[in-house]
């Protein structure tokens, strides 16, 4: 996949690194291809990365991704919303950032424990045939390996994104992205890049 290779290119350091991203772009490329969803989580920076991999998969990135309304949908649109909508909506690859359900996320911090946060969401939403990207730069956050070690338990394809230690998380998951660095910063600087290709590369297939 020439993106990847690209991406090593522009950043040696994660030449360690090539195999197992190749790996991760496989299975994300099925769950696309099946028609499944990724589900992200992390927290804090990572959180941030979570969405931000969201903003990525579900609208175009680097290509253009022009819809095709089906007929029996566009015939219960007004004209007006066909016309817009056709010309609007862009093709998405299903994606979905398990740090946004605040009122969930609360009431479980509240009632019951943090360290459940994904993993209930994990257990709620996923089915075979989806994948779930798990990012710690510690590779040790409870709540995320709980996620991690669940979706494993149900045969969900996991993808460990840590620093380059990988803690347990590495462990948990079926391949682990581990950044060359143990400085939190600089592990969050380079899953960007990272991720980054790997969304790249998965529109490249399917746009």
């Amino acid at each position: 996949m020439q993106i990847i290779k690209n991406l090593i290119t522009d950043y040696p350091a994660l030449s360690p690194c090539e195999n197992d991203i190749n790996k991760a772009y496989a299975f994300l490329h099925e769950t696309v291809a099946n028609g499944s969803c990724v589900y992200v989580c992390g927290n804090g920076g990572s959180a941030s990365d979570c969405q931000h991999i969201v903003g990525e998969m579900m609208k175009g990135f680097l290509k253009k991704r022009p819809v095709t309304l089906a007929p029996q949908v566009l015939a219960k649109l007004s004209t007006e919303s066909a016309e817009f909508l056709s010309a609007k909506l862009q093709g998405a690859m299903p994606c979905h950032a398990l740090t946004v359900e605040t009122a969930l996320i609360t009431a479980l911090c509240n009632d019951v424990s943090a360290d459940i946060i994904f993993a209930q969401q994990v257990y709620g939403y996923c089915k075979p045939g989806d994948c779930v990207i798990c990012i710690s730069t510690s590779g040790n956050a409870v709540n995320v390996c709980l996620a991690a070690e669940l979706a494993g338990a149900m045969g969900i394809k996991t993808i460990a994104m840590t620093g380059q230690d990988g803690g347990k998380l590495a462990t948990l998951c079926n391949v682990a992205l581990k950044a060359p660095s143990d400085i939190t910063l600089k592990t969050q600087e380079y899953h960007l890049p990272i991720y980054h290709a790997l969304c790249a590369a998965v529109e490249d297939a399917f746009f």
